[in-house]
C-alpha cells in the first residue's frame, strides 16, 4: 500500500510561481512512475506531467510545457512540481499519482492517489 500526501497549493496571482510536493510512504517508490494530475470545476481530471522511476524520463502536457517542471527525490520518497508563470487556467485541484505500470499513470487508472491540493490563480 502507498500513501500520497500533497502540499504546497494556495492562492496566487497570474505570473507567480508555486511548488507542489507529494510525500509518499508505505513503499520505496523508485520502481513507480509518478505523476501530477489536475481537475478544474466542470472539467475532467487531466494529466499534467509524469516522471519515470529513473527520475530522468519525463513528459508534460502541452498546456504546461516550458512552465512546469516535475522532479522526484527517490531516497526521500518525494515528488515535486515546480510551476512558473502561472495562469488562471492552471487553477484546480492537483493530485499526486503513482503506479508501477507507467501506462496506468498515463491513462489515469493508477492504483494510488493523493487527496489533492487546491491551486487558485487569480488574474
Amino acid at each position: 500500500q502507498v500513501q500520497l500526501i500533497e502540499s504546497g497549493g494556495g492562492l496566487v496571482q497570474a505570473g507567480d510561481s508555486l511548488r507542489l510536493s507529494c510525500a509518499a510512504s508505505g513503499r520505496t517508490l523508485r520502481f513507480f512512475t509518478m505523476g501530477w494530475f489536475r481537475q478544474s470545476p466542470g472539467k475532467e481530471r487531466e494529466i499534467v506531467a509524469f516522471i519515470m522511476g529513473d527520475g530522468i524520463t519525463t513528459h508534460y502536457s502541452d498546456s504546461v510545457k516550458g512552465r512546469f517542471t516535475i522532479s522526484r527525490d527517490n531516497p526521500k520518497n518525494m515528488l515535486y512540481l515546480q510551476m512558473n508563470s502561472l495562469k488562471p487556467d492552471d487553477s484546480g485541484v492537483y493530485y499526486c499519482a503513482a503506479d508501477r505500470d507507467p501506462s496506468r499513470v498515463i491513462k489515469g487508472t493508477n492504483d494510488y492517489w493523493g487527496q489533492g491540493t487546491q491551486v487558485t490563480v487569480s488574474s
